[in-house]
């Protein structure tokens, strides 16, 4: 599921105390143990021979990538070749730092996947290895990593994929703003400028397949003095096209997993109607028009995440995500969903194994499949137990996500108290009477008892109470 990344400028006491609670009540992690530290601490400072690597630091690699960012999974170039065009894509080797069975390995499998908040992030790996050793930085310095060369023609189909663990040098740590501003003025380099040719072309070969990605800027609560205010970081065009590159390479390791018999892909069954009613109710809410029979992935397709409001329906639209899940498979090919239903094709999560632990696993599945080699037993005892663990880990991260969301409401509506707000009830829980009524402005959602025959109607409810350290909105009905 797409994730919602929230900075808070100058957290309050009480904002701060309801972060360690939620971490306590969902019993994340406080720290890494001593053992796992000790060996990352070595890998930083005595870093191994890299003996297998082919040498890629002719290659002028750059990153796109948030400026505070330091566990820099990727690296991208592009180039021409004929009237189409050469995709390389490196993504960290973390497989080549982290020894199967060690403490760093075991408690990756603990934590599955890095967690976020502000201020409050949980990382999968310690920083020695995350942040330093095995980041893609872009300081000089060649570093291991698993390089996806995509063939491209001039539409932008792939027409090869190949890969192989390389040593390769990052030249510059870019950002999306920057990146943008090159583009928007002609001074942007080759890999950027060729970025804006491909990134459209994937679109549109996702737009002709029925699929749609769903990209969600980072959210910021800032405070004027007075009040807090919730804003959207401006997605930038590039944003998109550089994910594109990323769907790009996971749809290459599904199909290459799915040819080889072997391997773990993300699967999304397809959204049932209920589903699609209750988006289509929470989006009318917010003042956004989804017309009969428009197809969802047309409607998202649509929406200029610059209009609040639109934006806002965007962050609804993650309600269509649920029940996403991996599947894994070794020596023949289960008769099940093999498809992620939102991207319209087989997806697998291979580009971010700093930060998601399954994807160090499809990283060394897919290059023993695209050597002709064994893959390792390592792996292979490993998959079994992979789409349990990401999901437990899934589940972990998107509480944390949904606790630090009503923590941030909390926030912007805690000096909103006795306010009468405007409302529609989107659903209604059957075995509760629990119903979730939709309030535009701001873009939040209220519990209130209700009847499921009222589903859709107009309502106003009242803010009685909010509490910072537990994020919890308390409406009623006015009288």
């Amino acid at each position: 599921m797409p994730r919602r990344h929230i900075e808070i400028a100058s957290i309050p006491e009480d904002l701060h105390r309801g972060i360690l609670r939620l971490q306590k009540s969902l019993e994340l992690p406080e720290h890494f143990p001593d053992d796992v530290r000790e060996q990352a601490r070595r890998l930083r400072e005595n870093p191994p021979d890299f003996p297998q690597h082919a040498d890629l630091t002719h290659v002028e690699f750059v990153a796109i990538d948030p400026p505070s960012a330091m566990d820099l999974d990727q690296v991208l170039h592009i180039e021409r070749e004929g009237d189409g065009y050469l995709v390389r894509y490196g993504i960290a080797d973390v497989g080549a730092w982290v020894e199967p069975g060690s403490p760093i390995d075991r408690e990756a499998h603990e934590r599955g996947q890095t967690l976020y908040a502000p201020s409050a992030r949980i990382p999968l790996h310690p920083s020695d290895l995350s942040e330093h050793a095995a980041s893609l930085l872009a300081d000089g310095q060649p570093r291991p990593a698993v390089v996806w060369a995509h063939h491209l023609d001039a539409r932008g189909v792939v027409q090869e994929t190949t890969l192989e663990r390389a040593m390769v040098v990052n030249r510059a740590k870019l950002n999306y703003e920057g990146v943008q501003a090159e583009l928007d003025a002609g001074t942007a380099g080759e890999t950027i400028s060729l970025l804006a040719e491909v990134g459209p072309l994937r679109q549109a070969i996702e737009a002709e397949r029925g699929g749609i990605s769903l990209n969600l800027p980072d959210q910021e609560i800032v405070t004027d003095g007075n009040t807090w205010l919730p804003v959207f970081r401006e997605l930038k065009p590039v944003e998109d096209f550089n994910a594109q590159i990323s769907l790009m390479t996971g749809i290459a390791a599904a199909h290459l997993m799915l040819e080889g018999e072997v391997g773990v892909v993300r699967t999304l069954p397809p959204a049932d109607e209920h589903a699609i009613n209750r988006l289509r109710r929470a989006v009318r809410t917010l003042g956004v028009e989804w017309p009969k029979g428009m197809p969802y992935p047309e409607f998202v397709r649509g929406l200029d995440p610059s209009e609040p409001e639109q934006l806002a329906a965007m962050v609804k639209c993650t309600m269509l995500f649920r029940g996403a899940g991996y599947l894994a498979f070794d020596g023949h090919v289960p008769d099940e969903n093999l498809e992620h239903a939102a991207l319209a094709t087989p997806y697998a999560h291979t580009t971010a194994p700093l930060r998601r632990l399954v994807d160090r696993f499809v990283l060394e599945v897919c290059l023993s499949l695209s050597h002709g080699t064994p893959v390792p037993d390592w792996v292979r005892e490993a998959l079994p137990e992979l789409p349990e663990q990401m999901v437990q880990s899934g589940r972990r991260a998107g509480s944390y996500e949904r606790g630090v969301v009503d923590l941030a409401e909390a926030l912007v509506l805690k000096d909103r108290v006795g306010e009468i707000f405007e409302a529609v009830l989107i659903d209604v829980y059957p075995k509760t009477g629990a119903g979730t009524f939709q309030i535009a402005d701001p873009a939040v959602e209220a519990e209130l008892t209700a009847d499921k025959r009222d589903v859709g109607s107009h309502v106003r409810v009242r803010l009685d109470k909010v509490d910072l350290v537990t994020g919890k909105l308390t409406f009623n009905f006015p009288n």
